[in-house]
């Protein structure tokens, strides 16, 4: 049982940066689709010309919800024209940039409808490695860097396989899920691994971390050499090579609900030419040993209490660096 508090758990503010909201194969064309993130509620949808675009959820004329349809739309989003979604109440249309296009029966435009001026809070998109990032910052400012195209992570790639995808809702600040990249030790006494794996290396470069631990796994035939490599870009892109048994590609990807709430969002991609053979025994096993891991994670997460100053020796990780790597994420609100 969670007792109620007024007190923060991880007094931190939620990161900035590029999030995934959907998958692109979620958001066919002309359909809109309600999300809840970052404190708010906001519409997804794709336009007739295919683009995907992210909206505030509240139309500014009269207040209606963006993201729910009427009449033969019930159950479904609103219409979407051309390039505009049709709020539901009074048909007003309003593009990907908070411009409204379209009131059907005004004889006078608002001014600022007049004038197209963006009235209707617009998002930056990014529609890379079939999925639908938007870029988060807590004063409106816009993006300071783009997020790395993954070619493997390329729709129907000749190499790698459809992707296998996995979520979980987590009640924890994104930190102190981040915290475990760097944290060797945790996967012996959370994990049940045989060993503490070795870190290869740690780098903190601008907005990117990257990392290397090195493996030994036992298998039926002797001990394995492998190794698990994570770049993360800012603090909700992150992608994993895990080799030595079965090549496998994740894409992991966390984007805050709250300040103290998370969807972590796993694409597994494995090889394509042994899907039918090696993919259903080992790399199937390969992915249901990492979900087993997150559930185990999810425990500690969802009760943790962040320390400021904790109590470190010295065969525990680079947690110094990577707070500090992280705080420039962690930026206030003040508008």
């Amino acid at each position: 049982m969670m007792i109620a508090s007024d007190s923060p758990r991880c007094p931190l503010p939620m990161p900035m940066g590029w999030f995934q909201v959907l998958y692109s194969h979620e958001l066919e064309i002309g359909d809109a689709i309600p999300v809840e993130y970052f404190e708010q509620e906001l519409v997804v949808f794709r336009t007739e010309e295919g683009d995907a675009k992210v909206v505030d959820a509240f139309c500014p004329h009269m207040g209606a919800h963006l993201g729910y349809g009427i009449r033969e739309q019930t159950g479904k989003g609103p219409r979407i024209v051309g390039d505009s979604i049709e709020c539901p109440f009074h048909g007003w249309r309003w593009n990907g940039n908070g411009q409204c296009t379209h009131i059907p029966y005004a004889k006078n435009l608002p001014p600022r409808v007049a004038k197209g001026e963006a009235i209707l809070g617009a998002w930056e998109v990014r529609e890379i490695n079939q999925q639908i990032l938007v870029w988060y910052h807590p004063n409106k400012e816009a993006s300071s860097w783009e997020p790395d195209i993954i070619p493997e992570a390329a729709a129907n790639h000749p190499d790698w396989g459809d992707m296998i995808i996995h979520t979980w809702e987590i009640n924890t600040h994104m930190q102190e899920m981040g915290e475990n990249g760097v944290d060797a030790a945790h996967f012996l006494y959370v994990h049940g691994t045989d060993d503490v794996p070795e870190a290869a290396y740690q780098t903190f470069d601008g907005h990117i971390r990257e990392g290397k631990f090195i493996t030994r796994q036992p298998t039926p035939r002797g001990v394995v050499d492998g190794a698990i490599e994570t770049k993360s870009q800012g603090a909700g892109l992150s992608m994993v090579k895990f080799t030595g048994i079965y090549d496998t590609l994740l894409l992991a990807n966390v984007t805050p609900i709250a300040a103290e709430k998370a969807r972590a969002s796993y694409a597994f991609i494995q090889p394509r030419d042994t899907m039918d053979t090696l993919g259903k025994t080992v790399g199937q096993a390969i992915i249901g040993n990492i979900c087993q891991q997150m559930s185990e994670d999810k425990i500690i997460w969802d009760r943790k209490q962040y320390f400021e100053r904790p109590l470190l020796c010295d065969g525990d990780g680079p947690f110094a660096k990577f707070r500090r790597w992280f705080s420039q994420f962690l930026v206030e609100k003040t508008v």
